[in-house]
């Protein structure tokens, strides 16, 4: 990695200068890193970067890059602060852990490559310890998934125009995996093209409100909501799996 040098500007923020060839050579030392398995190693240079005074561009792709490596390193067995190691117990179930722990069955599944639901005592797994939170930004239409307050992964969403989708902390309530829409005079099957919860739902504390998949992804970055966060269906899947019930989910303008 390049040298820090600081200029501090009138309002005392301090930026790191480096140049283009320094950035591209920092780059393609962090691709080397992940393709030789050092995912956690990686994502320290990704952050370091950041700290760089990087065009938007640049600053994007390489936030974009650490969220990606965020989330490969969540979905794999390889140990962080946020999580622990866990030998399986006579008795133990998948719900069991979970409930324990304050996580999801299918993290648990997705970071230890577990293609079912049946565990043996004596088994090793890796669980996550981690409080995830999720924030949206009506104006921008996105949503951010922290862990432990660290920024894991931005999402682009839907929103309801003007003051249809509510400003507040919420918590998630209720999780359904392909829902059924009920609509006033009709009950919409999970599937149908007019149902437009898409394959998942992530109910707030608010009653009628809440997170939900997408029969229409080219909406995605709108404000045409009646007032839901709308995801594009493979995003709501992974949010899905990753946050549990009780999580705190809050909306702002800004």
């Amino acid at each position: 990695m390049p040298h820090l040098f600081a200029e501090t500007t009138g309002a005392g923020e301090v930026h790191y200068a480096i140049s283009a060839a320094e950035l591209k050579n920092s780059l393609a030392e962090v691709q080397e890193l992940i393709s030789q398995g050092e995912l956690l190693e990686a994502k320290s240079r990704y952050q370091t970067l950041l700290q760089y005074d990087l065009g938007v561009e640049d600053r994007n792709s390489v936030r974009q890059s650490l969220e990606d490596l965020n989330l490969k390193i969540l979905f794999s067995p390889i140990l962080t602060p946020d999580s622990l190691h866990y030998t399986v117990r006579e008795g133990d179930s998948l719900y069991k852990i979970a409930e324990r722990h304050h996580t999801t069955i299918d993290l648990i599944k997705k970071s230890n490559h577990l293609q079912g639901d049946l565990i043996r005592p004596g088994m090793e797994l890796k669980v996550s310890k981690a409080v995830y939170s999720i924030l949206i930004r009506k104006s921008e239409n996105k949503l951010i998934l922290y862990s432990d307050e660290e920024p894991l992964k931005t999402y682009p969403v839907a929103t309801g125009e003007g003051v249809r989708t509510p400003i507040g902390t919420f918590t998630i309530e209720s999780k359904l995996e392909n829902p059924v829409w009920f609509r006033a005079g009709a009950i919409l099957p999970a599937g149908s093209p007019e149902n437009i919860l898409g394959t998942r739902w992530l109910g707030f504390s608010l009653a009628g409100y809440g997170i939900h998949g997408t029969t229409d992804p080219d909406t995605i970055g709108q404000h045409v909501t009646q007032g839901c966060v709308r995801m594009r269906n493979e995003a709501v899947e992974e949010l899905y799996s990753i946050v549990p019930l009780k999580t705190k989910a809050t909306i702002v303008e800004a």
